[in-house]
């Protein structure tokens, strides 16, 4: 049975980017409590303090040890959760902060790309019958072995967030953003994108994966698989949310949601006998390297060499390709592509990819892939056509 006066509530480091926010965060989780409830705030790292840790890493060391580099990153949301704590207490409000090990967060024990075997929020619900607000800090665990730290890696907030909710029977997770919820494209591209007020978690966790910045994919699925019930809330007083339901209701097949993209995708060429032995030299390689496993997008095997298609942090691709230029069998297949991908309803069985394909035509962009799923259909291109082939095809988006 859920807790009715639980909260989980999540906030980016967009919100968190300067001490006058993190106060105004402060005081809305105490009106939230001073409205009869349990509130647990989960906070990311203040703005871009993990870009800045992760190139001061690079800058020390080209392949920085995995282990040091969990050590270094978690110092971002400690210092939000520490920060956060101070500023609900001058508030009057009594609060306390916890590191994820703290918190009960286990994890397996993968540096960079820790995965949550389960939470023991034994200490957070002792505070919560206190009355205290709880303070959280994000994207990290703690492998219940060796007891070593390690980070959920990039979006590893939200994922935090969601599995504290779920381990609370909390009545919400709150996912607080700067941005309006969920868009049918990124508004920086398309300017007139609309919300999107209700989704559901098989699209939303389609967009993600295909480049949607406003939650990791792993957060949605886990969120769908413990039955979380999830929104996504614009900070600053505007009521507006995008509510992620199991269905929505009324959608046809072949009906175009969202137009997401990924700006930076390599292409790497391994050396290799079949395709399982691709993947044995790529894994090895990654671990040699004290690289974390990227996103991996679409792999094929032809003439001896297997082409893998991979995404992840430009930090991550930059130091894959620093690594490829020491070896001989793995190699950068070709130039960095984009791609583009329109989240729809039954799309593979429709003429969608077709009229993908004519649209950017039109606009002079020829991709050389696309991958076909339930929900998406997603297209490689060159980078300097991303964002036009993003504005030409969000066309569809009103069309279908």
């Amino acid at each position: 049975m859920r807790n009715h006066l639980t909260i989980v509530q999540k906030y980016g480091g967009a919100c968190l980017e300067t001490p006058a926010k993190i106060r105004a965060v402060a005081r809305s989780l105490a009106d939230l409590r001073g409205r009869g409830h349990r509130v647990v705030a989960i906070v990311s790292a203040m703005g871009k303090t993990t870009d800045q840790l992760i190139k001061m890493a690079y800058e020390i060391s080209p392949a920085p040890n995995r282990r040091e580099l969990d050590m270094l990153l978690t110092t971002g949301e400690r210092i939000s959760m520490s920060l956060m704590s101070m500023a609900l207490s001058d508030l009057g409000v009594p609060a306390i902060s916890f590191t994820g090990s703290q918190a009960g967060v286990m994890t397996d024990g993968s540096h960079s790309s820790a995965r949550i075997l389960d939470v023991r929020p034994v200490r957070v619900r002792e505070e919560l019958d206190h009355g205290r607000v709880v303070v959280l800090a994000g994207f990290q665990g703690v492998h219940p072995a060796t007891r070593e730290i390690t980070t959920l890696g990039r979006g590893g907030s939200d994922t935090t967030a969601v599995a504290m909710a779920a381990a609370l029977k909390a009545e919400r997770c709150e996912i607080i953003k700067e941005v309006d919820g969920i868009c049918s494209a990124d508004p920086r591209i398309v300017p007139d994108a609309k919300p999107l007020r209700r989704v559901d978690f098989a699209s939303l966790s389609e967009m993600c994966f295909w480049g949607a910045n406003v939650l990791h994919f792993r957060s949605v699925e886990l969120a769908q698989s413990q039955d979380v019930r999830l929104v996504l809330k614009q900070w600053g007083g505007i009521k507006r949310s995008t509510q992620v339901m199991k269905e929505v209701a009324g959608m046809e097949n072949g009906k175009v949601l969202a137009v997401n993209s990924m700006a930076r995708i390599e292409h790497v060429e391994i050396d290799s006998k079949d395709l399982n032995h691709g993947f044995e030299k790529f894994a090895q390689h990654l671990k040699q390297n004290s690289l974390s496993w990227p996103q991996l997008l679409a792999s094929s095997f032809s003439v001896g060499k297997t082409s893998m298609t991979v995404a992840c942090d430009s930090e991550w691709l930059d130091a894959l390709l620093r690594t490829l230029e020491r070896t001989k069998d793995l190699r950068q297949q070709r130039e960095a592509s984009s791609s583009v991908s329109l989240t729809c309803f039954g799309g593979a069985s429709s003429e969608l990819p077709f009229m993908a394909l004519q649209v950017l035509g039109h606009h002079g962009i020829v991709p050389d892939m696309y991958v076909l799923s339930p929900h998406s259909v997603s297209l490689f291109l060159p980078v300097e056509d991303r964002e036009a082939a993003v504005k030409a095809l969000h066309s569809l988006v009103q069309q279908t």
